[in-house]
């Protein structure tokens, strides 16, 4: 069994006071890549990179989408092999073919979408790919037993013999943490780890990073959300166009100054959100409920109301009903019981082509699954909305002058970067894909907009253009549901928040009502 040394976790609010030694000292790294370079068909995607990590140490990797991050992550990880550069641990050289390797040289990765088998125990997850003096026979009980001492020196607490489907998203991310711990990960690497979390969840996640590396370790901490960083970075690299812009002490720098690094040019973080006077509502709900197929209940109870002008925002962890309220309001799925009103009209049975019709417009929750078509090209996206209806096709046939007129002025009006309107969807990054979907949905102006997760892996360039755009609509006179994990996002554009838990609306606030901190709270299931 491991010796473990328990040090108390630091407040975030501390960062950058603690470990600022390592580069003056005699420390030496724990983690060199030196001109790390990789290439795709067409694309450099890393270019000359270099990136030295501490022990002790928490670097922030920041950049747009598309900027190098996941590929550096995974040439650190095996998962990809690099065309050049070098890379050293601990002073070794090493070549790191495959995740195996990479977890052999002490290196843990924790991904955004979390790797567990939803209907084995804790204990059950942490054991795969873990070979043991047994193998192949796992030792199940010794295995427990060190997943219930490392969760209790580290604050983890998880009960080994728990099923994981049935454990909430932030005791399955401390797992995660777990697996890496149990097979001595001394570089941890943490891929976009709070996009799943409430507030909470992440202050309980950044005490438990500065625990682990205040026993030595360190930790690569990539994401997209600036506050973090600052929060409990302690250097940061940040890239652009698969090259390093610069490493920075985070405690000398700002968010407006890790953006304009990231992009190019300044970005304002606060959308300027005009006086508007509601008007009639658009969207009425009442008693809203859904049974699935298997007999639960993932909608209960829901009333409420959204009128022209005005962003209703809904606040919640993923996986409380978000994604089944959208699916019912667009008529992809009929409720078990309740009523619907669209202009003061009920509608029975709505099916996507009649919520069109009804003047309603819907970005979904993930592009690639509902969103886009990425075997089709650009042109198609644009156009699989009204390809029906004039001016771009007449008696059943298309008008290809007026689609690509059409498709013309859309990538323009909606700032869509591609080399041509016959690119596939899936060759574009995921910021001009993702306004793709709002030229379509948008061109029109819908009197009702559900936007669900809009900026969900958008860079702070491509957040800053979707803001803009919702509340245009909004100052229009239309009718927005937002529907975000972001409470950033909830609370800068919002001027009423619902927040929903298990399916149902535990109450809705007037905007000057909410924080951070009462939301997270609800969302939790508390207060």
């Amino acid at each position: 069994m491991r010796e473990h040394a328990h040090k108390s976790a630091e407040d975030p609010a501390t960062r950058g006071q603690t470990r600022s030694h390592a580069r003056t000292s005699d420390v030496e790294p724990v983690l060199q890549m030196r001109g790390i370079r990789k290439t795709y068909p067409g694309v450099v995607a890393n270019d000359n990179v270099d990136l030295e990590v501490y022990p002790g140490e928490i670097h922030g990797l920041l950049g747009e989408n598309g900027a190098g991050k996941t590929t550096l992550m995974k040439i650190l990880y095996g998962l990809a092999q690099p065309d050049a550069g070098t890379i050293e641990i601990r002073g070794r050289p090493m070549v790191l073919r495959s995740p195996r390797d990479a977890v052999d040289a002490g290196v843990g990765m924790v991904h955004q979408h979390f790797m567990l088998v939803p209907d084995m125990t804790v204990a059950e997850n942490v054991a795969l790919g873990f070979r043991t003096e047994r193998y192949p026979l796992t030792d199940l009980a010794r295995i427990s037993a060190d997943v219930k001492e490392l969760s209790s020196v580290h604050g983890l607490e998880v009960d080994p013999a728990a099923v994981i489907e049935d454990l909430s998203v932030g005791a399955r991310q401390r797992v995660e943490i777990l697996k890496l711990l149990h097979r001595s990960a001394e570089i941890l690497i943490l891929d976009e780890p709070t996009s799943v979390l409430t507030p909470q969840e992440w202050e309980d996640l950044a005490h438990v990073l500065r625990s682990l590396v205040a026993e030595g370790r360190a930790a690569v901490f990539i994401t997209h959300k600036l506050d973090e960083v600052m929060a409990v970075a302690d250097r940061c690299t940040v890239l652009r166009d698969g090259a390093v812009v610069g490493t920075v002490n985070v405690a000398d720098t700002d968010k407006a100054s890790l953006a304009r690094m990231m992009v190019g040019r300044p970005v304002v973080f606060r959308a300027a959100r005009e006086e508007v006077k509601p008007g009639a509502p658009v969207l009425e709900v009442q008693d809203l409920s859904l049974v699935d197929g298997s007999g639960k209940t993932v909608l209960a109870d829901i009333t409420f109301e959204v009128r022209a002008g005005e962003v209703l925002g809904v606040a919640g962890v993923d996986g409380n009903g978000q994604a089944q309220l959208v699916d019912v309001l667009t008529g992809m799925t009929q409720p078990t019981s309740g009523r619907i009103l669209i202009g003061g009209d009920e509608v029975d049975r709505l099916t996507p082509a009649g919520f069109r019709r009804r003047s309603g417009g819907v970005i979904t929750e993930d592009r690639h699954k509902t969103g886009l078509a990425l075997d089709l090209t650009l042109r198609d996206n644009l156009i699989m909305r009204d390809y029906r209806e004039r001016p771009l096709s007449s008696r059943g046939l298309l008008d290809l002058a007026s689609i690509r007129e059409h498709c013309l002025n859309l990538i323009r009006g909606f700032d869509v970067r591609t080399p041509g309107q016959t690119i596939r969807m899936r060759q574009l990054s995921g910021g001009n894909q993702q306004k793709s979907i709002l030229a379509r949905e948008l061109y029109a102006a819908p009197n009702l907009l559900v936007a669900c997760q809009p900026t969900r892996g958008l860079d702070v360039g491509a957040m800053e253009f979707v803001y803009s755009t919702l509340l245009r609509r909004r100052g229009a006179g239309s009718a927005l549901l937002l529907i975000s994990t972001e409470l950033d996002e909830i609370l800068s554009l919002s001027d009423r928040i619902a927040v929903i838990a298990d399916g149902r609306f535990l109450r809705i606030l007037a905007a000057d009502e909410a924080d951070a901190e009462t939301l997270g709270l609800l969302m939790g299931g508390e207060g």
